[in-house]
C-alpha cells in the first residue's frame, strides 16, 4: 500500500510540474487535435471549393469600388488591382494613412471564386483551422474566433504592428495590417469594412 502511494505522489508531482514528459504528451495531444480539426476543415473545404470553382470572380472595377475612401479618420492613398490576373485570381490591395502620417493600414482582399481563387484559398482554411499560440519577448501570434469567423492574429508587444488574417464567408481572404497600430485599433478598422458588400 506505501508503494503504491508512493508511486501516486511520484507521478502525481510529474504531472504537476512542467517535465519534458508531460510537455510532450500536452503538444502530442494537440497536434493530434489539430490534425482532426484539419481533417475536418478539409472536407468542407473540398465541397465548398466545387461551389466556388463555378462562381465569377469579382472583377478589378467591382473590387475597386468596393474599397472605401476612408476608414476610421484614414485617407486612402493608394490602391493596386490585377496584380494575380495573370493566375486568374481577383485581389485588391489599399493602402490608408492618417493626416499626420502617424499610423498606416494596409488591407489585402483575395477572391476565393473560380477555379484558381478556389485553389488558392484552400490552403488558407486549414491553416485557419489550426489552434495555436505563439510568444516571445517581442510579438504575439495566435488563432481566434471574432465575428463569427476563424482568424489569425499577431502583434508586436510595442505597439509598432499588428495583422489580423481571417476569411469572409468562406471565400475571400481578408489580411488587414496596421502599422503603429494597436490590435484594438486594426479590428475598429476591420469593423469599418463593410464586407457584406463584397460578394
Amino acid at each position: 500500500m506505501k508503494k503504491l502511494l508512493f508511486s501516486i505522489a511520484i507521478l502525481a508531482s510529474f504531472t504537476a510540474c512542467e517535465n519534458p514528459v508531460s510537455k510532450k504528451i500536452k503538444e502530442t495531444k494537440e497536434s493530434v487535435s489539430n490534425t482532426r480539426k484539419a481533417v475536418k476543415e478539409m472536407e468542407k473545404v473540398q465541397e465548398d471549393m466545387e461551389d466556388l470553382k463555378n462562381e465569377e470572380p469579382l472583377t478589378n472595377e467591382e473590387l475597386k469600388a468596393w474599397l472605401p475612401d476612408e476608414i476610421n479618420g484614414m485617407k486612402r492613398t493608394g490602391f493596386k488591382a490585377g496584380q494575380t490576373a495573370f493566375m486568374q485570381i481577383a485581389q485588391i490591395e489599399a493602402t490608408y494613412q492618417n493626416e499626420d502620417k502617424s499610423k498606416k493600414l494596409h488591407i489585402q482582399i483575395m477572391d476565393g471564386a473560380g477555379e484558381m481563387g478556389a485553389a488558392a484559398t484552400a490552403g488558407i482554411r486549414i491553416l485557419f483551422s489550426q489552434d495555436f499560440e505563439e510568444e516571445d519577448e517581442y510579438k504575439v501570434r495566435r488563432t481566434l474566433v471574432k465575428n463569427g469567423n476563424k482568424a489569425v492574429e499577431e502583434y508586436r508587444k510595442d505597439g509598432s504592428r499588428s495583422e489580423i488574417q481571417y476569411m469572409e464567408d468562406n471565400r475571400f481572404y481578408i489580411m488587414v495590417r496596421g502599422t503603429n497600430m494597436d490590435l484594438k485599433e486594426t479590428w475598429d478598422a476591420i469593423d469599418e469594412l463593410d464586407t457584406d458588400d463584397l460578394g
